[in-house]
């Protein structure tokens, strides 16, 4: 399905897959994971390149999963780091909430970067060419890859085998549902036959994928109120992927100070924060995304 130049270390929710592109004369990383996996990110690398270097990093776009081992990898190789150029400023100044990780209560150490994509820019990678197209939506300033060659979509949160990332611009009241069809009908030009996604498996049913996406978006954008509860569950299930176990106290206390969750309770949810940790504790156990035990919520 890939060539031999492109390898796809899939990581699961917590840390973003990387694509590791080599060529004779370098290699690429393409997103980096999550900071707590950040060692294991390094070993995976290590082990596909041996005694190589590792020359670059690209990130699709600068959320902590897709970005959390970029200072890692950094120090242990050197490599050279490109960003979208739209999130310069933010980088320079390290401002943690433009950023989105004070936000969302997740880490990342602080990088530096070496270049800047944006669309329409191409790049050799992995003994290919790829082009870097705009694909907001889940991200304003997020990037697809894409290469014409081989057909071969690298989408990030852009789309899944089974949906897309959270509309988070929407939280905010800004437009998103709109960009995310945008990207998608982009993506539908494409003609790719195999897309790697942010998460899970790489996938060559393409148009089906598409449906899918479409489909939830649909769903997502007829009832605003329907988009900040899920991105509310999915936050809550990324910091107990991270912690593992979280006292259903703290739950409540999270929905309290997580600044995305009190946005998502105030603008549409409503209700108190120990309201909305109760329905996003039993709509997590109720998904099979967790479970109680005793007092404390666990991460299935």
């Amino acid at each position: 399905m890939l060539p031999p130049a492109v390898q796809v270390f899939e990581r699961g929710w917590l840390s973003s897959n990387n694509i590791l592109l080599t060529s004779h004369l370098d290699a690429t990383l393409v997103d980096t994971g999550y900071v707590t996996h950040a060692a294991q990110t390094l070993a995976l690398v290590r082990h596909a390149l041996q005694d190589r270097p590792l020359d670059r990093i690209v990130n699709t776009h600068l959320h902590s999963d897709h970005c959390g081992g970029n200072a890692t990898l950094r120090a242990a190789y050197g490599c050279r780091i490109a960003i979208p150029a739209a999130e310069c400023a933010k980088v320079d100044a390290w401002d943690e909430d433009a950023l989105s990780f004070r936000a969302t209560a997740q880490q990342c150490p602080r990088f530096t970067y070496d270049d800047t994509l944006g669309p329409g820019r191409h790049l050799r990678m992995g003994e290919l060419d790829w082009q870097a197209l705009a694909a907001p939506g889940h991200d304003p300033h997020a990037l697809l890859l894409w290469c014409e060659e081989e057909g071969i979509l690298i989408s990030g949160d852009a789309l899944w085998q089974n949906g897309f990332g959270v509309v988070f611009p929407e939280l905010a009241g800004e437009p998103g549902f709109h960009d995310v069809r945008a990207t998608l009908d982009l993506i539908a030009t494409l003609d790719a036959k195999v897309v790697i996604p942010g998460h899970g498996a790489p996938f060559g049913d393409v148009v089906a994928a598409l449906g899918r996406a479409y489909s939830r978006l649909d769903y997502l954008a007829s009832d605003p109120v329907r988009n900040a509860e899920n991105a509310a569950r999915v936050l809550l299930k990324f910091l107990l992927l991270e912690r593992r176990r979280v006292p259903l106290a703290d739950v409540a206390s999270l929905c309290a100070t997580v600044p995305l969750l009190v946005l998502a309770r105030e603008r549409f949810l409503h209700g108190s924060s120990d309201e909305l940790a109760t329905r996003l504790a039993q709509a997590l156990v109720k998904a099979g995304a967790a479970r109680v035990e005793g007092d404390t919520l666990v991460d299935n």
